[in-house]
């Protein structure tokens, strides 16, 4: 299928921001791209209206670690939880950034969606935002009945290197005794090699590019060979059995395309029950692009009724 006219004119916007500069650090296209949106509103709808939003810290691993939640209903009590981890190539990106994505899981799937400040490189490196993904997911299990959730309905959540970290805290989950009922990857990364016939088709003008994922993981690595380890790409993890029901979204035109679908064969061919959907026409990150792109509500739907549907056989198994 063609590219989508509005990831067309999506491009178009998108080619307007500052470049990142591939000869310096994640520390200054950071503050780079921290300007530009300062700049001006942002061109994206807002997401669903929820009951209440508040922002945590926590003590994590390596310091503080914020949390932001996202409460569907005013009030409510035992409900099913989200740890969601947001998109940015390690190197950028904040849970507010992300903001419209919680907000519709957390109203369509009924859900409370905890967003994970984790810490970003090139100042922490792998396995730093892993770690400071487990240390949440424990944190919420431990305090789900404080925090009005249900600790046995859990899921976890992410987008592109948020994908990357919930697929493999979930690996961290399964091998600690942890039970998580859900696993949803939105355009994820799962291999460092850089080396599919996607990134060969897609890996220029279409918003992500070769280069861009290339600068990501080189800061992101303490060092290349670390790109071989399951914990930095979970498509080369050898044990997937056990894993939790996984719903992975990928768009056509996006590098990544290839690896987000190999990691769901993998996980079916481990007998691991998957939904997987392939948006045609669309760009990497479309899924945030809310009020520029119809599909991006179209997929986040598709994400939050796979997250309902597990949390309510859940429940069904423990009546």
């Amino acid at each position: 299928m063609p590219l989508n006219p509005q990831a067309a004119k999506m491009l178009e916007i998108l080619a307007m921001m500052p470049p990142i500069d591939y000869s310096a650090d994640g520390t200054k296209a950071r503050a780079v791209m921290a300007a530009a949106a300062a700049a001006g509103p942002s061109p994206f709808g807002p997401g669903d209206e929820v009951a209440h939003i508040e922002d945590r810290t926590i003590t994590g691993p390596g310091g503080p670690l914020g949390l932001r939640f996202y409460y569907p209903r005013a009030n409510a009590s035992n409900l099913p939880v989200t740890v969601y981890f947001h998109g940015g190539g390690f190197v950028l990106g904040c849970p507010k950034e992300h903001d419209n994505i919680c907000r519709s899981l957390a109203k369509r799937a009924d859900t409370l969606v905890i967003s994970v400040d984790y810490r970003l490189a090139p100042e922490a490196k792998f396995p730093a935002p892993i770690d400071d993904g487990w240390a949440a997911l424990c944190w919420v299990r431990d305090t789900a009945k404080t925090l009005g959730a249900d600790a046995s309905r859990i899921a976890v959540a992410g987008d592109s290197a948020g994908g990357n970290i919930a697929a493999v805290v979930a690996h961290r989950a399964r091998d600690n005794g942890l039970t998580l009922c859900h696993q949803s990857l939105i355009y994820p990364v799962t291999d460092s090699a850089l080396n599919t016939a996607s990134y060969s088709e897609m890996g220029t003008g279409h918003f992500l590019t070769t280069e861009m994922m290339r600068w990501y993981w080189e800061q992101y690595l303490p060092h290349k060979s670390a790109g071989s380890d399951p914990m930095a790409s979970p498509l080369r993890q050898k044990r997937l059995q056990h894993l939790p029901p996984a719903t992975i979204v990928t768009a056509q035109y996006d590098p990544l395309r290839d690896e987000g679908e190999a990691y769901g064969l993998a996980l079916i061919e481990a007998g691991v029950p998957v939904r997987m959907q392939r948006w045609p026409g669309q760009i990497h990150g479309f899924a945030s692009m809310m009020g520029m792109i119809d599909a991006a509500d179209d997929a986040l739907t598709f994400v939050a009724s796979a997250l309902r549907e597990s949390f309510d056989t859940t429940s069904q198994r423990a009546a």
